[in-house]
């Protein structure tokens, strides 16, 4: 859907209820049943976000220590088509990115990716205009999709998706993440070296601009979606 930041603010309060979470996993086009390959969250009853990048949960937002080890791990070929479904329509305008991180040592250990070893690998970003201003085209969809780059090594990974919705994000602390985390096992990778990496919490100090921005008053000058993160490695 294309959505200028001039009637955005009708659309955010239409869906100010429209909370979600990311309970299924998608592998070239089959989708998996709720929680199969996806660590069961911590608002998998309110839907809520959560606000605070500094907090350990920030990670996959788990409900508890027991949610990677009850979770299975999915077979993903590299460079294959990859994704999640939403448990609602997601109707807050922002911004998307999917990170990935080698699983030690295992996919569904409580330890994997708690280091500075996550990449991101997709990004959707709001587009912009002069005329127009920030165009949300990722609003009012359930589920997003992205490859996994071919030359990634072989492995366990969990794949963490975040949306990082912007409709009351004017002040810090205020913009909602909805995150999922994904346990794979890549198959038929090559030898690439995924750069740069970061970790979560540690990723985003809440200041950046892609994530403290009141889309209904940008700032004088403001030309452009600044992505919060590292750059996407393609592979």
């Amino acid at each position: 859907m294309r959505l200028s930041v001039a009637i955005a603010l009708a659309t955010a309060i239409q869906f100010v209820g429209a909370h979600y979470t990311f309970p299924q996993f998608i592998v070239n086009g089959t989708t998996s049943s709720e929680w199969e390959y996806v660590r069961i969250t911590e608002n998998h009853w309110s839907n809520g976000p959560i606000q605070d990048v500094t907090s350990n949960a920030f990670r996959c937002f788990e409900l508890d220590s027991t949610s990677a080890s009850q979770t299975n791990t999915a077979t993903v070929r590299a460079g294959s088509t990859v994704g999640f479904k939403a448990s609602n329509t997601m109707g807050h305008p922002g911004y998307f990115s999917a990170y990935m991180t080698p699983a030690s040592p295992a996919a569904n250990s409580n330890s994997a990716g708690t280091g500075n070893t996550w990449f991101k690998v997709w990004e959707w970003a709001p587009g912009w205009s002069a005329s127009t201003g920030l165009i949300f085209d990722s609003m009012n969809i359930n589920e997003v999709s992205f490859p996994i780059p071919a030359s990634l090594p072989n492995g366990q990974y969990l794949i963490r998706i975040e949306q990082i919705a912007l409709h009351i994000a004017s002040n810090f602390g205020d913009a909602q993440f909805y995150i999922g985390c994904a346990q794979v096992n890549v198959v038929g990778g090559g030898n690439g070296s995924p750069f740069p990496t970061t970790s979560f919490p540690g990723a985003y100090t809440g200041n950046e601009p892609g994530i403290k921005l009141n889309i209904y008053a940008l700032p004088a000058g403001y030309s452009g979606y600044t992505p919060p993160g590292p750059p996407v490695w393609h592979g």
